[in-house]
Parts: C-alpha cells; sequence; structure tokens
C-alpha cells in the first residue's frame, strides 16, 4: 500500500488485493491467478484536496471443476459496490446531498468538499434508489390527496402512511383507475384518510371495499365556511334571477304556454336591470369623491373590477359561454323531445345523452330536471310537496358595517368570524360578531350551527350528528342546506371523521414540500424524480457507476 501526492496537489492511495481468492458460487478458496486490472475508486477527501485509490486486484480460476463459474474477480463489499466508481462511504454522501438538494446544487456541494461528481450522476443515483426500494412493512392507515402538476390543468396523486409520517408513493395522475390499482396492491390497508373528493371515494371502495374511509375535518369545517360565506354574500346583492318571476328562468321548463325564447329573453332584461344598477350606484359613489379602494369597502365587489367598470359609459354586455357536452343544456333539444313524449325518468335519459356525447355528471343532469319538474307540478296546479322555504335576503337589504370603523363587513370577513369561537375572538372581532348577528338574521342561525358542529368534531359527539344535519336542511338557508345534504351522501366518511382520530393533515404538509422541491428542480420535477425525492431516506442505498 501507497500514498502519493500528484502535481494537481490530489491524493491517490494504490494498494493491491488479497493473495488468494474465494469463489462467490461454491465459496471454495484458490490460489491460480487468470489474470490482472486495476480499478479506481473515488473516496472521501483530505483537508479539500481529491482522493482516489487505485486498486490492483486479480482474476482468479475456481478449484472447483464442476462449479459453473470458471472465473471471477475480487470482491470488495465493505469498500465498494461491484462496477462503482466511489466507496461507499462517498456514495452515501452523494444519494444524501441528492435527495436534499437536487442535481446541480448537490454539484456544487459536492464539488467545493472536494468530491466532484456531476448533477446527472446524483440524479440518476437518487432514481436508482427509489426504484430499487421496495417497503416491505405492511400499511394500515393511510392518507390521499391531490397535488397540481399545473394548477387547474393537471393533477397527480400523494399517498401518506399516516402511522409512519412518510409518502408512500407518488403516482402521475389523478384517476380512479390509478388510485384504485395501488389499492388493490396493498390489501393491509384499513382506513383511508381522503378530502371531499368524489373520485378518491370511488376509487377506495373499487380498490379497497374492506377500508373505513375517513373524511377530513379540516375540509369539512372549509366546507361549511364556504357555504356560510355564499349565504352571506347573497346579501344586497340584485342578481337577474332574483328580479324575474318564479317561473321566468331561462331553461326551467321545456313545456310552458310561452316558448323558451321568451324565458330567456326576460332573463337576458332583468341580468342587464341588475347590471344598470350596480353600474349606476358605483359612478353616483365616485362622483361623491369616494376612491375605488372605498368603493370596493362600502359595496363589497372587488376593488379591480370596480376600476374597470368606472372607465365605462354603459354597462358591458357579458358574453354568454357557448354550451359545451359537459352541460345537459347542449342536448336540451333532444331532452325536451323526451319529456314531452314522457321520459322523465333522470336514469334513462342520462344513459341516452350519454351515448350522444354527453360528458357532464348525473348530479348536473339532475338539477336541470328537477327544475322541470318543479315548473311541471305549478303549471298543473297539482298537489305537491311543500318545497323548502329559503330565507334569502331582500334586495334592499341594508349591508352590515364595522362598529369601530363604519367599513361593510365583507363575506369572507364574516364567514371567518362565523367559524370562530367567542373565547377565540379579540375585541374588535368580537364587536364585528354582535353588529352582524343583530343585523342578520340569517347570520345568527349559521353562528349557532357552525359553533354546534365544531362541537360535534372537537368532542366526538356522534350521536348528535344527524340531528345537526337535520337542523341544517330545515334552516332554510340554501347554502347551508346544500352542505348538508351532501353530508348525508358521504355519512359513513362523516361518521369515521367525528369517531376516527385520523385526518389528512399530514398529506397536507408532504403536499407542500412536494411543492417546494418541484419549484426548486425548474422544470426538471418529473414523477420519477419527484417520487425519488419525495421517499424517505431510510433505505438501503445501491451504489453503481
Amino acid at each position: 500500500m501507497g500514498v502519493a501526492l500528484t502535481d494537481d496537489d490530489n491524493w491517490v492511495v494504490s494498494a493491491a488485493g488479497p493473495a488468494f481468492g474465494i469463489c462467490p458460487d461454491c465459496s471454495r478458496r484458490t490460489r491460480n491467478r487468470h489474470g490482472w486490472f486495476n480499478r479506481s475508486l473515488q473516496d472521501l477527501p483530505v483537508q479539500g484536496k481529491t482522493v482516489t485509490v487505485k486498486l490492483r486486484l486479480s482474476r482468479w480460476r475456481c478449484a472447483r471443476q464442476n462449479c459453473e463459474r470458471q472465473t471471477f474477480t475480487d470482491r470488495l463489499p465493505t469498500i465498494a459496490s461491484p462496477y462503482a466508481r466511489r466507496t461507499k462511504r462517498v456514495a452515501e454522501i452523494v444519494g444524501l446531498l441528492g435527495h436534499s438538494t437536487g442535481g446541480r446544487p448537490g454539484e456544487r456541494l459536492m464539488g467545493r468538499l472536494g468530491m466532484p461528481v456531476s448533477d446527472d450522476t446524483i440524479l440518476r443515483q437518487l432514481k436508482r434508489d427509489a426504484a430499487a426500494a421496495h417497503c416491505n412493512s405492511t400499511i394500515r392507515v393511510v392518507g390521499i390527496d391531490d397535488w397540481s402538476w399545473r394548477r387547474s390543468w393537471r393533477y397527480g396523486t400523494m399517498i401518506v402512511d399516516l402511522e409512519r409520517r412518510s409518502v408512500v408513493d407518488i403516482l402521475e395522475d389523478r384517476s380512479v383507475t390509478s388510485a384504485a390499482q395501488w389499492l388493490e396492491q396493498h390489501p393491509s390497508v384499513e382506513i383511508v384518510s381522503r378530502d371531499r373528493c368524489g373520485l378518491y371515494a370511488q376509487a377506495v371502495r373499487k380498490g379497497a371495499p374492506q377500508a373505513r374511509q375517513v373524511a377530513d375535518r379540516f375540509h369539512l369545517m372549509h366546507n361549511l365556511r364556504v357555504a356560510i360565506e355564499e349565504q352571506m354574500s347573497l346579501s344586497g346583492r340584485a342578481t337577474g334571477r332574483a328580479l324575474l318571476p318564479e317561473q321566468g328562468i331561462a331553461g326551467t321548463q321545456p313545456d310552458l304556454d310561452q316558448p323558451n325564447a321568451t324565458h330567456r329573453r326576460r332573463a337576458r332584461h332583468a341580468h342587464r336591470q341588475s347590471w344598470q344598477t350596480v353600474f349606476d350606484t358605483l359612478h353616483a359613489l365616485q362622483k361623491e369623491g369616494f376612491s375605488c379602494s372605498e368603493i370596493a369597502r362600502r359595496t363589497g365587489y372587488g376593488r379591480r373590477s370596480i376600476a374597470k367598470w368606472l372607465t365605462y359609459d354603459a354597462p358591458p354586455d357579458r358574453r354568454r359561454a357557448e354550451l359545451k357536452p359537459t352541460s345537459p343544456l347542449y342536448f336540451e333539444a333532444f331532452l325536451t323531445q323526451c319529456w314531452t313524449d314522457g321520459n322523465r325518468c333522470g336514469r334513462h335519459l342520462f344513459h341516452d345523452i350519454k351515448h350522444r356525447g354527453y360528458t357532464g355528471s348525473f348530479s348536473n343532469l339532475e338539477r336541470l330536471l328537477a327544475s322541470w319538474r318543479r315548473a311541471s307540478r305549478s303549471s298543473k296546479g297539482s298537489a305537491a310537496p311543500a318545497p323548502i322555504i329559503c330565507h334569502q335576503p331582500a334586495r334592499d337589504a341594508v349591508p352590515i358595517r364595522d362598529p369601530a370603523t363604519g367599513h361593510v363587513i365583507s363575506p369572507v370577513v364574516a364567514a371567518a368570524l362565523c367559524m370562530k369561537p367567542r373565547g377565540m375572538l379579540t375585541i374588535n372581532q368580537a364587536r364585528k360578531v354582535d353588529a352582524l348577528k343583530q343585523g342578520s338574521h340569517e347570520f345568527a342561525l349559521m353562528r349557532s350551527l357552525a359553533m354546534r358542529f365544531r362541537g360535534i368534531l372537537r368532542g366526538r359527539e356522534l350521536d348528535k350528528l344527524d340531528i345537526w344535519i337535520d337542523d341544517a336542511v330545515n334552516s332554510g338557508l340554501v347554502p347551508i342546506v346544500r352542505f348538508a345534504r351532501v353530508l348525508r351522501r358521504d355519512i359513513s366518511a362523516v361518521r369515521n371523521a367525528v369517531e376516527l382520530p385520523w385526518s389528512n393533515g399530514q398529506a397536507e404538509g408532504q403536499i407542500n414540500r412536494l411543492k417546494t422541491i418541484k419549484r426548486a428542480m425548474y422544470g426538471r420535477a418529473g414523477p420519477e424524480l419527484l417520487r425519488a425525492r419525495m421517499l424517505p431516506l431510510n433505505r438501503p442505498h445501491h451504489h453503481t457507476k
């Protein structure tokens, strides 16, 4: 063994192999040398200088005549893997830096430490380690959620082991097929935590029917807050639908005395009237000397929208989007004919328009048919069940203002305060809540429902859930009624969310980590590389060239 210093101040360590060989198949010693070969390995640096280990190894002939391996080379299992160009300790650092920093940052850092490695080598080893990694442990509780390759365009799926708090796998797409296939390959899964996405609920029913589904509690509270915000946004907003008579809306019934064109014309006229009212109000406030920000606070509209409308002399015409096969109105002529012929079963009509190219959902079609049924019952004068009376705010409702500043309380702020318990409110927030409760009966009712729902989730009071859903449905507030009916359709997962401690919080945190990694890799974040960097490091390393 020898140590030398090269002209460029790098270190070279020379060594020779053993004096005999051991066959890897039959484990028999031999001294019958077949030849020599040299091998160079990169090792840890010395004071920032590169160290190269040069080995002179032998190729041996096996001493056993019946052995299938005639020749073999010296093996160095404690130093380096076969065909590797770095020692195991260097390869371990390469894998660690590649997992933590990526390709080019890892290349710069390795060069500064005296172990030059290219970025392609780092990423190649990282991908190879991830491909060779196999999770042999039993996975019992998983969280499944989607993440975006490109927002509103393409999505993937992340699966997290909630017990070990680590990522299990990353799927390239968000589909029922891929998620169900993964669940079928892991029959040990007993509990699946998910958000309110029906796609993953269907995948669990298909791929793991034995598993219990758990709806994420954060998304339950978030959906309730969105419903409250939607209800509060109705206050003081005049819309074309509100200005129309009860049965004068386009597309509500195909079999009325007046043709559909008349209803569409009335709807457009009512919408234009509502736009004109808003337009005149904005210009009147501008003439009084208010800025766009102050007008936005007083009216609740967006500041950018107000600034755009103030540049016009008349309300701009709203162009109706072209109907697509995702809308049942795209097949309105066919549906009208079927309705006239007496075919009014939703499932049958859904099957028929599916064959004609309909790509929308059954619930979307049912909403249209439900409005047709209501209009048909009222036009015939037949006795029908009394509909739910919806407590919609009047069009001339006075907006509720902040007692401290006098500014209008926006629906977003009102919804956030509605979900917050009294003990967590500041003094100013408590004053806003009192003003909202005094000025809006709907807000007082929704706050009561929100606090009860929060108590059910935090107190694990499963026996009160059905009573709460019934009270929400009977509240008459359309967004709250819709939220309660969706809960009833997914009641088993909601019950498990109340009863079980699991949630999708760990999956949401891992998705934030994935977003950071994806943005730091400047477009090189393909599915294979993302999966390699998201999987945990506690797996064996397989070192290669």
